[in-house]
């Protein structure tokens, strides 16, 4: 089974409820409506390669793993606000598993869905 299908299983099984509408599936990522209106775009390569890009109205914010950056004690993991500045990544890890990343992810997102990062504008 790919690693985008054991994760939208995981995510329907964990947030179901949670969930505006059903996980859409595309060629290369999930797209997750979660009910405070935030769209989240998982994308995995490998366990520790992902990209997760969420929306909410005008705001676009994401997590990835591009080795840039340097400078940030997560790296290459970090986190991209909705000004497109890079900080620190304060949620996930890439030693942890897929379904752990994107359940604390979505955790995070259901409570501020700009993760407590406010945008400068």
């Amino acid at each position: 089974m790919s690693l985008h299908i054991e994760l939208a299983a995981a995510i329907e099984k964990r947030f179901g409820e949670r969930l505006a509408v059903p996980i859409e599936q595309k060629q290369d990522a999930l797209i997750a409506t979660l009910e405070n209106g935030v769209t989240l775009t998982v994308r995995y390569a490998a366990p520790d390669a992902y990209s997760l890009r969420w929306t909410q109205g005008d705001a676009e914010a994401g997590i990835d793993t591009a080795p840039l950056h340097r400078d940030l004690a997560t790296f290459p993991n970090h986190l991209h606000d909705a000004d497109g500045r890079a900080h620190a990544d304060p949620v996930t890890r890439p030693d942890q598993t897929p379904a752990d990343n994107v359940a604390q992810l979505i955790h995070a997102l259901l409570d501020n869905p700009m993760l407590g990062i406010e945008s400068e504008a």
